[in-house]
């Protein structure tokens, strides 16, 4: 007697089709399970076998097999046992033909954990599984009711939340009980929420403000240097409240990663607000780019369509440090193992902060004790290849006394055009504008935004006058650009173009961008 069902792995952000094989044979009873599995699999025969007995079916007293295959790809997790134990019902013949070809089971898919008393229980990464179903013509899902909400994501597949084996058993016995979930069953959109920091409440800061706006509406790297107390920390969690809404593609993909990640909650709904990821400078490798014995996703994953902020920048440790250089330039994480290789999203804007020195006070000297030489070696924590990475680097300066006491009315705000911008919600709308007119820009394109322009498209959507071109051959003469930052500052100046409302590229934005890529390091004369 022999019998296969259709289950599924989560890989990377996507899924695997596993099949599960039953057969019941005579010999000494005995449950063995085979494909390549990790102990949480192995595990699953014992909370099948007594799932079942307390839902009123006691396995054979004769050897029943179960083969996950294929084989070559290692199994983890607990979300086969709902599979198995339909397995192995169906090797027991406890469903009539009829009901079995009703059930169409070359198109149905089985995913769940099992508890000893039948119960179905919620299991990680069930959206990017089901998505996934559903592009490889699956029809049907029988998942537990717990992930029902997430699962309802996802249309043009029939879902059936079940509470216990049993309730599965009577849904196959009568299918007058198979009522599939609708969208609008459990279809809903998490609250963006309110974001407590606004630009309005930073004293001045001025030029830290206008080149923060630039980095979000082009979406490119910054870092901010500067002394502590100065605004750094504060700016950085301003950003996500300037940022435009996610749209629905996002969102979805956004919940994908956190699902897999084991971090998505049933009264979450569909994430729409743009994640904020502040991970601590004690932070480990595989926490940052992702990995694990069970490969999860990392905090670069994690800050997907947002922004990831590294406090402390130069804190981390330098192999942390060193391994986002692929993430940054690619916009996605390879993680390889023996037997499969798990490719996450890693399309996050890095926002850094770090001191001008160790103590954390330069350049006030009546603070500030340290030597030149640590100063220096402090700067080199950052090797070049990671600075070249970024697009914006701005030094922050201490608030002045007359920003710092002047009331609501005195406060300047930021110029953009022939827009003042004083608060965050202005601003917002201000970036919207110019993200809708890198998206029209782009609309034929695989990039939407003016930091991601390929290299090869750089002079199809990047003019620049001839005299501006050689203030930049000068800049590269003298060594202040590399041949990256070359490109990096094209893309940077049309964004400084967009947010000034001009279609074409001016010398002053050529020479905005140079301001913002070319901060001086320390140097001997200080």
């Amino acid at each position: 007697m022999y019998a296969k069902i259709k289950s599924m792995a989560p890989l990377g952000i996507e899924g695997i089709m596993i099949d599960v094989e039953s057969d019941i044979s005579s010999g000494l009873p005995q449950l063995s399970l085979v494909g390549y599995l990790s102990s949480s699999v192995r595990e699953a025969g014992d909370r099948v076998r007594t799932a079942l007995k307390n839902s009123g079916f006691a396995m054979p007293p004769k050897r029943v097999t179960i083969n996950l295959s294929p084989a070559d790809i290692r199994k983890e997790g607990s979300g086969f046992d709902l599979a198995i134990a339909m397995s192995i019902l169906c090797t027991m013949q406890v469903f009539t033909s009829q009901q079995l070809d009703d059930l169409k089971l070359n198109e149905t898919v089985f995913l769940g954990e099992l508890g000893l008393d039948g119960e179905v229980r919620p299991i990680n990464g069930v959206l990017p599984m089901v998505h996934y179903a559903k592009k490889n013509g699956i029809t049907r899902v029988f998942i537990p009711n717990d992930n029902a909400p997430e699962a309802s994501f996802i249309d043009e597949i029939e879902i059936y939340p079940v509470k216990t084996l049993g309730d599965m058993i009577d849904m196959i016995f009568d299918d007058s009980l198979l009522h599939p979930i609708k969208n609008e069953d459990y279809f809903f959109l998490s609250k963006e929420g309110k974001n407590d920091f606004d630009i309005s409440d930073i004293r001045g800061q001025e030029t830290m403000k206008r080149g923060m706006a630039i980095a979000v509406a082009g979406f490119h790297n910054i870092l901010l240097t500067g002394a502590a107390g100065s605004g750094k920390s504060f700016l950085a969690k301003c950003i996500p409240g300037i940022m435009p809404k996610l749209t629905y593609n996002e969102s979805l993909e956004l919940t994908k990663i956190y699902s897999v990640a084991g971090l998505l909650h049933n009264d979450i709904g569909l994430i729409n607000k743009r994640p904020f990821r502040s991970p601590h400078h004690s932070s480990t490798q595989a926490a940052l780019l992702g990995g694990g014995p069970i490969p999860k996703p990392g905090e670069v994953s994690l800050s997907q369509y947002g922004v990831l902020f590294l406090d402390e920048f130069p804190e981390f440790p330098r192999n942390v440090i060193e391994a986002l250089r692929q993430p940054m330039e690619d916009r996605y994480v390879t993680i390889s193992r023996s037997r499969a290789r798990y490719t996450y999203p890693a399309n996050f804007m890095l926002v850094a902060a770090r001191n001008n020195c160790p103590c954390g006070n330069f350049p006030d000297r009546k603070k500030c004790h340290c030597t030149i030489k640590q100063i220096q070696d402090y700067e080199k924590k950052l090797s070049q290849p990671i600075m070249d990475r970024i697009d914006i680097k701005i030094e922050v300066h201490p608030v002045k006394g007359e920003d710092l006491f002047c009331n609501t009315k005195e406060k300047k705000g930021i110029s953009f055009g022939n827009k003042i911008i004083r608060t965050s919600a202005e601003l917002r709308d201000l970036i919207e504008n110019v993200r809708e007119r890198q998206r029209f820009r782009y609309r034929n394109e695989d990039f939407l935004y003016n930091a991601e322009i390929p290299q090869k498209k750089i002079e199809d959507y990047i003019k620049v006058k001839e005299k501006d071109i050689l203030i930049l051959r000068e800049a590269f003469k003298t060594g202040g650009i590399s041949a990256r930052g070359y490109f990096k500052i094209l893309r940077l100046s049309r964004t400084i173009a967009d947010m000034e409302d001009s279609e074409e590229i001016r010398e002053s934005d050529i020479n905005e961008a140079l301001f913002y890529r070319n901060r001086q390091e320390v140097n001997e004369d200080m």
